[in-house]
């Protein structure tokens, strides 16, 4: 992101010409604050009315400077997608919005794809009152830009008055950059209009350098000579500074030019609306009724508003109100895990409140309390307490008043067998436990447990601590994978010091995989085993650069962003017969070539030509340029994969590092032969690989089931549902499978388990209404295990807390990664990482965006600790930090 301090020449001339149009006061927002508060260049006119001053600045300490330079203005520390401004208020925005290749989520706008220096003008533009006057600085691309989607949208809801565009040398001092840009004045119009004006089209000058139309148009209007010179992505207009010019006087010349004025305002109640809306408290839900000194308020994002009902309908609303609290108040004590007599207290609670409104309104889901209610996002929380017949009849309240719907995760306490006790320590401890173990089965025999699972557990010498016998225990599907080259070099030392790891050596012995020789091994160019030394060999046998050249020629891998990068490569290819015509062409020589080779890219040559019809240069793909060089990309991958295993030296040394990175390892195998499925029909047995998936979910954690059709995957899932909850690992399982087959899964449940307690939904609870009350069936119910469709879950949120800290892990590692990155590392690296991390800052607050989901009750307050997908493919693309069953 780009945001540079303004020189205070510009900042004067551009609120010099806010004062003539008649902006000397009255609310003023600056979403940018380095115009105008750190260099005390407003003019003195608009310090009289601070109060009336609204900055934004993302930067905590500039936005604390600017606090206790102005005291009392209204400063906000945080980005200006996060502020909550009111819409139509304010008489000017001044700002030098930050500009970048990125966008920024806010749920207002972002249906509009814009990048960040765009967002600024779109949100800015809604916050301005009519006739109100916007004053930005932003790049040139916001004028040049061939696209002119977002100057139409501007255009029609503002009316240009003028724009300057400043040499590129103007924030040399200040910002210690060069970059052109412009200043551009908008006037807020009464009621939108679509006109084909000039400034929404690219124009040229007479020297053919592409240009807004209005500057074409407008000349006296750029304070340089407009030329082209090379960038980093090509060819770029650039806006020369004119030698000796005197920037504030040619600016204000320019500006005094220009025309407008700001009409009177008209006069805000300002006491009603401190009443009427008030900001938003963070404990209050969003979509929530709540009561703030006696008055009713809804919660809607940022603001809660005030709400105007009858005597009778307040007092229907603030009841429920209770009664929403008391059923999350009970929720929680569930959660919490406590005990019998504080959840029996909150059910008597419960019961009373609800009792007592069904006495005086009728039951919750009535018409009547849904019309007063119904956009509450409790309101179908409440719903769920109650059970109706299919006739649509009143039958019962529901388990919430009576039993405990959501568990508290608790162990297990007692096992009948060894084999038990090791899947039970396995999920609880994560490891083998032995006096855990020992524990669940009453007996203080750790050495006949030991005895009864051998061959199924294995004693690890590297996890063994000294003084703790019973430490260092792991099962043998664990201890025989992995890398087992390296695990049978540890029991062989360790066998020689105690006769007891002899075991160890002979399991393992027979486990190790074969030695994988050269011609076995494919090897693309690219692979990012392949050492970077090694890449340059080649690179410099192959094209044969000179040896001066060679030697500041580099070859760099990022393993982080998984990209490489060749330095100097013109310098490589000049007067090199190998890069230009053997391995290269005319348009694109061989080090070019060899570099997307190595990111994986297939090599396209472009022609650059003028488009008469959108007067601006384009890039047409030349098919013949573009098979020529694609033979060239052909014949040097063919000649590394001839070069790499050629040298004796370098085979052995590359076929030692294949076998040592990826011939070392062995999957877990996981065996289910001792597992006891209780409650299962016994007209069904399970196959062997059926059993063996499920000791894999039972005891793995993350499982993928990719049999093949016919396997029988429902039943495997089912079974480690129902056998998951016997042995106390979970409570409440979540299947989520197809729409369509919601149904068809509940019927093949019920003929593995007859007995078990499920819940599945239909067609029709996929409906918006009833869509929410099911979730919060699902809250209150006591089942074994719940069947709803994909789309059902996508509207189940994820608390914010979970959202935050999943994403915020991923941008700490970037900034880790970062801090270890030295002065000599390449600017095209950090920048990558950099990009990298506001991805990710972006992805967290779109996923911190609950829009689109049902807020009713969070995916954590459902009481599912156990979670199944079946087709799980829908969701390949998608990042899960959870325990999960897949399918």
């Amino acid at each position: 992101m780009t945001a540079f301090y303004t020189p205070p020449t510009v900042i004067r001339a551009m609120y010099g010409a806010l004062e003539r149009w008649g902006v000397t006061g009255g609310n003023i927002l600056e979403p940018s604050m380095g115009v105008g508060v750190f260099f005390g260049c407003r003019p003195e006119q608009f310090d009289t009315n601070l109060t009336g001053l609204y900055g934004v600045e993302l930067d905590r300490i500039s936005a604390r400077i600017a606090k206790q330079l102005y005291q009392s203005a209204h400063i906000y520390a945080c980005g200006y997608e996060k502020t909550a401004l009111p819409d139509s208020f304010f008489d000017c925005a001044v700002g030098n919005v930050p500009f970048g290749s990125f966008g920024v989520h806010d749920t207002r706008y972002d249906r509009e794809h814009w990048l960040i220096h765009d967002y600024f003008f779109g949100k800015t533009i809604d916050k301005v009152r009519v006739g109100g006057i916007i004053a930005f600085i932003t790049s040139s691309g916001t004028l040049d830009k061939a696209s002119g989607n977002v100057r139409r949208y501007i255009a029609q809801r503002c009316e240009l008055i003028g724009a300057v565009r400043l040499p590129s040398d103007t924030f040399r001092q200040s910002a210690g950059t060069e970059v052109t840009s412009d200043i551009l004045f908008l006037q807020k119009r009464e009621r939108m209009a679509d006109r084909d004006e000039a400034w929404l089209h690219v124009g040229k000058t007479g020297d053919g350098v592409p240009i807004n139309q209005y500057f074409a148009e407008h000349p006296e209007m750029v304070l340089g000579d407009m030329v082209m010179e090379s960038g980093p992505f090509g060819p770029r207009s650039v806006c020369r500074p004119r030698p000796g010019q005197d920037l504030g006087a040619a600016l204000r010349a320019a500006l005094g030019g220009l025309d407008a004025r700001l009409p009177a305002a008209l006069p805000l109640e300002q006491a009603e609306q401190e009443i009427e809306v008030l900001p938003a408290d963070p404990d209050v839900r969003n979509y929530s009724f709540t009561e703030v000194d006696g008055r009713l308020y809804f919660r809607e994002n940022s603001v809660m508003r005030a709400v105007k009902l009858d005597g009778a309908n307040t007092r229907r609303v603030r009841e429920l109100i209770a009664l929403r609290s008391q059923t999350r108040r009970l929720m929680q004590v569930q959660l919490d895990g406590c005990g019998d007599a504080a959840v029996q207290l909150e059910q008597d609670r419960l019961n009373r409140l609800y009792d007592n409104f069904v006495r005086r309104y009728g039951r919750i889901n009535s018409r009547g309390n849904a019309g007063v209610f119904r956009d509450d996002s409790g309101y179908f929380l409440l719903c769920a307490l109650e059970v109706f017949d299919d006739e649509g009849n009143f039958k019962c309240k529901s388990d919430m008043f009576t039993k405990r719907t959501i568990q508290a995760r608790r162990p297990a306490t007692e096992v009948g067998t060894a084999s038990e006790a090791l899947a039970v320590s396995i999920s609880e401890r994560a490891c083998v436990d032995l006096p855990y173990m020992a524990q669940l089965l009453r007996t203080e025999d750790q050495d006949g447990i030991v005895r009864a699972l051998q061959g199924a557990i294995f004693r690890d010498p590297s996890r063994v601590r000294e003084g703790i016998p019973e430490s260092g225990w792991v099962t043998a599907d664990e201890y025989l994978s992995g890398n087992v080259r390296e695990k049978l070099h540890t029991a062989q030392k360790a066998a020689e010091a105690d006769a007891a790891y002899a075991v160890n050596v002979s399991a393992l012995e027979q486990v190790q995989p074969a030695p994988v020789e050269a011609g076995d091994i494919e090897v693309h160019l690219g692979a990012t085993w392949i050492p970077v030394d090694v890449v340059k060999d080649f690179m410099v046998e192959l094209l044969e650069p000179s040896w001066n050249a060679a030697a500041v020629m580099e070859v760099i891998y990022v393993s982080y962003t998984g990209q490489w990068n060749i330095t100097n490569k013109a310098k490589g290819a000049a007067a090199n017969v190998k890069a230009n015509e053997t391995y290269g062409t005319e348009r694109i020589n061989g080090f070019h070539i060899l570099e997307a080779s190595l990111n994986m890219r297939t090599v396209k040559v472009y022609d650059t030509k003028y488009d008469a019809v959108s007067c601006r240069e384009i890039r047409v793909l030349n098919k013949n340029e573009t098979i020529l060089a694609q033979q060239k990309q052909d014949a040097m991958k063919q000649a590394f994969r001839d070069w790499l295993f050629k040298d004796p030296a370098r085979r052995e040394r590359l076929v030692k590092l294949y076998n040592e990175k990826f011939n070392c390892l062995r999957g877990r195998a996981y065996d289910g032969s001792h597992i006891s499925f209780h409650g299962m029909s016994p007209e069904i047995v399970l196959r062997e690989h059926q059993r063996n998936a499920v000791a894999r979910i039972l005891y793995g954690g993350n499982t993928l089931l990719a049999h093949v059709v016919g396997a029988g995957k429902t039943y495997t899932m089912a079974a480690a549902a129902m056998e998951a909850k016997r042995l106390g690992l979970c409570s409440k399982s979540l299947v989520v499978v197809p729409n369509h087959l919601t149904e068809q899964w509940g019927a093949e449940w019920l003929q593995l388990y007859p007995g078990a307690n499920i819940l599945v939904a239909t067609k029709v609870d996929f409906e918006t209404a009833n869509r929410k009350k099911f979730c919060g069936r699902i809250a209150t119910g006591d089942y074994d295990a719940v069947i709803i469709g994909h789309s059902q879950l996508e509207k189940i949120p994820l608390s914010a807390e979970r959202q935050a800290a999943m994403l915020q892990r991923q941008i700490d590692e970037i900034t880790t990664q970062l801090g270890l990155m030295d002065r000599d590392t390449p600017r095209f690296t950090v920048k990558q990482m950099e990009r990298t991390r506001k991805g990710l800052e972006t992805r967290l607050e779109r996923l911190n965006d609950d829009s689109r989901k049902d807020a009713v009750v969070t995916f954590e307050e459902l009481g599912i600790d156990r979670l199944f997908i079946d087709e799980a493919h829908s969701f390949k693309n998608r990042a899960k930090r959870c325990a999960i069953s897949y399918r």
